[in-house]
């Protein structure tokens, strides 16, 4: 993980789903590029520690009260501080196996402004709908290649091999820390830089079709468009080396990014994979604007760690087989 300065931010005020909205519309101007495109350019944190699923004890609550708001926060900040950890019993050796201090860590500290128990909003409870029976085998399978020592590295996760992983998507969402993208936009064509593995998506803007559905990428294929104010990228084309939340390869992905205000972006994302989930379901994310840089995360695939992994998990064959000798 590369050295970072401490990000300080205005606490999130994320609009609400719609009344938000209407009130900065009525309020304030969106800005425009030279060339007459709706400006998001700029760097955009979203960290929150609104869980994406509804928690099952909050089945049923899809807002919080201030007085429930500010418990939840307290408990969650409190369960998250890892300088806790030793404190509350956990013994050095597992302090150290689960890495990074405090100081590392930007999961954020407020639920969204609107106090959701929930990033994911449709369906109404909250929850990433059912896996289907091909879904269930086809992650069943990855989690047996987890389980075993890996054999190579495509036994690993695409995020332990910074290939891509953690918050960088697509789609985004919060995670522990690098939870910023920079927004560029150029006359036919807009790039997403997520800070996490510090990944870029290049997305035109020109009309052209998608690729041909036997051309994959680890991101999918992205083309965008504008529905007035509000950019939209569809994205399909995945491998199935990656799947979100058990998606598989034929996902079909649409973001929207929405300004509502000089400090605010409503990010919005609907997954569409039948042969996956029982039904889409879609999440609301704010976005709030960042005056801080961005540093590079210098995150790659053929980082020490990946050797130094399989070549302790031979070790452990080694051992293994010994044991069964003797």
């Amino acid at each position: 993980m590369r050295f970072r300065l401490p990000i300080v931010l205005t606490l999130l005020l994320a609009p609400t789903l719609n009344a938000a909205d209407k009130t900065d519309k009525a309020e304030w101007e969106m800005p425009r590029t030279a060339w007459g495109d709706p400006d998001l350019r700029g760097i955009w944190d979203y960290r929150t520690i609104t869980p994406l699923e509804r928690p099952k004890e909050l089945a049923g609550k899809t807002v919080l009260s201030d007085e429930e708001a500010a418990e939840f926060e307290a408990r969650l900040v409190k369960t998250k501080n890892k300088d806790r950890r030793q404190a509350d019993g956990l013994s050095v050796q597992a302090d150290v196996a689960n890495a990074y201090n405090e100081f590392w860590w930007d999961y954020g500290k407020k639920l969204t402004a609107d106090k959701r128990t929930s990033l994911i909003v449709d369906p109404p409870d909250g929850r990433i709908p059912a896996l289907t029976p091909q879904a269930r085998k086809r992650y069943g399978a990855m989690r047996a290649a987890r389980a075993r020592l890996p054999h190579g590295p495509e036994d690993r996760g695409v995020a332990e091999r910074c290939i891509l992983g953690f918050n960088a998507g697509p789609p985004y969402n919060p995670s522990a820390y690098n939870n910023n993208v920079h927004i560029f936009q150029t006359p036919g064509f807009v790039v997403l830089l997520v800070e996490m593995v510090h990944d870029a998506r290049i997305v035109p803007m020109d009309g052209r079709p998608h690729l041909p559905a036997n051309m994959r990428q680890w991101r999918g294929d992205a083309r965008g468009r504008w529905e007035g104010d509000t950019l939209v990228v569809e994205s399909r084309n995945f491998t199935d080396k990656t799947s979100f939340r058990g998606s598989g390869k034929n996902m079909r992905l649409t973001e929207r990014f929405t300004r509502v205000a000089d400090d605010k972006i409503v990010y919005r994302y609907t997954i569409d994979d039948p042969e996956s989930f029982e039904k889409p379901w879609t999440a609301v994310i704010p976005m709030a604007k960042n005056d801080q840089p961005m540093f590079e995360y210098a995150c790659h695939e053929g980082n020490e760690s990946m050797f130094t992994m399989l070549a302790g998990a031979r070790a452990q064959e080694k051992e293994n087989k010994k044991a069964e000798n003797e």
